[in-house]
C-alpha cells in the first residue's frame, strides 16, 4: 500500500492552493473533487438509480458511486446527512477510484460494505476497493500532517477525529498505519 499512499501524497502536492494550502485540515475533500478535479458531487436519495447501476441483494445498498463518464459522484444521501465523516470517507473513496482504476469511463459502483471506514482494516475487500480505502485515509489524514496533529494535541484522539472531520475507526486505523 506504499504506493497508494505516495500516490495520495503526489496527489494532493498538486492541488492548487486556493483549494488547499497544504496545511489546514479538515482536507476540503469536495472542493478537491469539483475545483480541482471537474467532478460533481451530488448526494442521491436511491443510488440504484444511476446509469449502469448493479442489481443489489437484499439488504445490501450503495455508499457511493463514480460516473467518469459524467464527471459525477454519487454519494447515499441518507448515509451522508447521518455520518458526515462517512460521507468524506466515500467522496475520497471515489476520487481513488478516479485516480487508480477508471478505464474507459466505465461506472465504479460500491457497496456499503465496501466503503466502509469503520470496517476492520478492509483486508477482506477486493484489490480496487482496498486500494481505494488506502486513497481515501491518506487523502484526508495525510500522514505528515496526522503525525504533526498528535504531537500537537497531545495524542487526544477524540480531537483528532474533529481536527480531521474522521469517524473513530477510521482515524485508528490511520494512526496504527502512519504512527
Amino acid at each position: 500500500m506504499e504506493g497508494i499512499e505516495q500516490r495520495a501524497e503526489l496527489f494532493l502536492a498538486g492541488v492548487p492552493s486556493y483549494i488547499w494550502d497544504g496545511l489546514s485540515l479538515p482536507v476540503p475533500v469536495e472542493d478537491i473533487a469539483d475545483s480541482y478535479l471537474g467532478l460533481l458531487v451530488r448526494d442521491v436519495e436511491d443510488l440504484a438509480t444511476a446509469p449502469g447501476a448493479p442489481e443489489l441483494n437484499a439488504g445490501q445498498s450503495l455508499s457511493g458511486l463514480l460516473l467518469p463518464d459524467r464527471g459525477e459522484i454519487w454519494v447515499n444521501a441518507h448515509e451522508a446527512e447521518e455520518w458526515p465523516p462517512r460521507r468524506r470517507f466515500t467522496i475520497a473513496h471515489e476520487l481513488g477510484h478516479w485516480q487508480l482504476h477508471r478505464h474507459g469511463g466505465h461506472g465504479v459502483y460500491c457497496r456499503s460494505s465496501a466503503v466502509d471506514s469503520d470496517a476492520d482494516d478492509s483486508t477482506s475487500l477486493a484489490g480496487p476497493e482496498h486500494e481505494a480505502n488506502a486513497f481515501a485515509a491518506a487523502l484526508l489524514m495525510p500522514a505528515t500532517l496526522i503525525r504533526e496533529q498528535y504531537a500537537t494535541c497531545g495524542k487526544d484522539f477524540a480531537r483528532l477525529c474533529e481536527t480531521f472531520a474522521s469517524s473513530g475507526a477510521a482515524m485508528g486505523r490511520r494512526l496504527h498505519a502512519v504512527i
